[in-house]
């Protein structure tokens, strides 16, 4: 059996320590060296991944410790492994967070061992690839050895290969962090990354502004890749990934497809839908057509089911609602008895209005009876539990699925409309329902993963 290719996982003591632009960096310069470089990012998260996929010049995939059943993560690590040199993926948050506190992403696991919680570190137990800590070394000298030292010794069944300091603020400080490290015991130091505010990336309230927006990326990722060129000791870096066990299988799709046919919005609105996801639909036999609602297109009136994943519509609302080709067809397909189904922005779109920001009403759909509303916006975040309340394309009644919540948007109460889902946190607390189905048409705001067992 070919052993798998060598892998290695880019985390942090916390987010914002510079993990993502690293990990770029990593990526583009092991590509320029010839290697092909599969990306991954730890977690639920649309827009990171596709900032990796970018500099790796091919899909990222998620890998997901609590949303996804072991036999998914397997297939989707076996994919990883198929066809590449290298392996390269980012954590999430902090090493050792995961979904144990809190109900969502945003919770810290309580640490020791494996919990479940589907943090970094228990994606890094369950394959055996090392983890190379980034650590943001502003206002820190010799404490940052401890804390070093600290996230080395925390977990015996995960392996701490080395530490890159970044923002570091010249060659004393340099000096002082290494020195402090090697008396203390610490892993290898494999770098010590200035300040690199030329390559800080535009952010709005779901994250980093998406890749498709972002400009001059193709350069950004490249100035990116020089840095890790110059600051880190790539050389080390790579003699320090090992392989992990071997993945097998190829499981069925994560999620059942919608229809032999299924038309996919796609464009900067309509961004959050998993490429492995989609991959797997085609596996499974599902013909998959694009359209962009921004741009008045209506989705293929030979399918028999239309997809509108997550996104940006509150930033469009107005564009979209002016876009009469694009109802009309949601319209057509209801009508003519197709799937609809939407998923966060996919699912206000599906509702009677969208309220901005800034107050203003724009009509949506109408295929379903809720408003949503950004003009008081409250944060909804976390991993979901959920259940179907009763027999539809997505499965039988009392199916289950695992996906995350993250938006800002309000929703009123609509009638006439059964919930899609009974809902839990991750931690197994009731939540409200969540979404709505009318006919063949529903939604919800969750973000569906993976099915679920339990």
């Amino acid at each position: 059996m070919k052993k798998p290719p060598p892998g290695l996982i880019i985390a942090a003591p916390a987010s914002g320590s510079g993990k993502t632009v690293l990990t770029l960096g990593l990526l583009r310069h092991f590509q320029r060296g010839g290697l092909a470089v599969a990306p991954f990012k730890t977690g639920p998260d649309y827009i990171d991944a596709a900032y990796l996929g970018a500099a790796a010049g091919r899909d990222c995939v998620n890998l997901d410790g609590w949303a996804m059943r072991p036999a998914t993560l397997a297939g989707l690590i076996a994919g990883l492994e198929a066809d590449s040199d290298l392996i390269i993926g980012e954590g999430v948050m902090g090493l050792f967070d995961g979904a144990s506190v809190g109900g969502g992403s945003d919770g810290a696991s309580d640490g020791g061992t494996s919990d479940g919680a589907g943090s970094t570190a228990d994606l890094a137990a369950l394959t055996g690839w090392p983890v190379i800590l980034v650590i943001d070394a502003r206002g820190m000298a010799a404490s940052a050895a401890v804390v070093a030292r600290g996230f080395a010794d925390h977990r015996d069944d995960i392996t701490l290969a080395g530490i890159i300091f970044n923002r570091v603020g010249g060659g004393r400080h340099a000096e002082t962090l290494r020195d402090a490290c090697e008396a203390a015991g610490c892993p290898p130091v494999l770098g010590c990354v200035p300040r690199h505010a030329s390559l800080s990336l535009a952010e709005r309230h779901l994250g980093l502004v998406q890749a498709t927006e972002q400009e001059g990326l193709a350069r950004y990722i490249e100035n990116a890749a020089d840095l890790v060129a110059e600051h880190i000791d790539t050389a080390a870096l790579k003699g320090l990934v090992v392989s992990g066990a071997a993945a097998g299988g190829d499981p069925a799709p994560p999620l059942p497809p919608l229809g032999q046919h299924m038309a996919v919005a796609r464009d900067e609105a309509f961004a959050f839908a998993y490429p492995w996801l989609l991959e797997a639909w085609r596996r499974a036999g599902s013909e998959l057509s694009f359209f962009s609602p921004l741009a008045d297109e209506a989705p293929d009136e030979r399918a028999d089911a239309v997809y509108l994943p997550g996104g940006y519509p509150e930033l469009h609302a107005g564009r979209l609602a002016a876009n009469g080709a694009f109802l009309a067809g949601l319209m057509r397909a209801a009508g003519r008895q197709a799937v609809v189904y939407g998923e966060c922005g996919g699912y206000m779109v599906l509702g009677q209005a969208l309220i901005d920001g800034e107050g203003a009403g724009h009509a949506m759909a109408g295929l379903l009876p809720h408003t949503t509303a950004f003009a008081e916006p409250r944060l909804h975040l976390g991993y979901r539990r959920l259940t179907l309340t009763a027999e539809g394309p997505l499965g039988a009644a009392g199916a289950g699925f695992r996906g995350h919540e993250f938006h800002y948007a309000t929703q009123t109460a609509g009638d006439g409309a059964q919930p899609l889902f009974q809902a839990a946190d991750a931690a197994g607390r009731h939540l409200s329902p969540m979404g709505a189905v009318v006919g063949p048409v529903m939604g919800s705001f969750a973000h569906l993963v993976d099915r679920c067992d339990d």
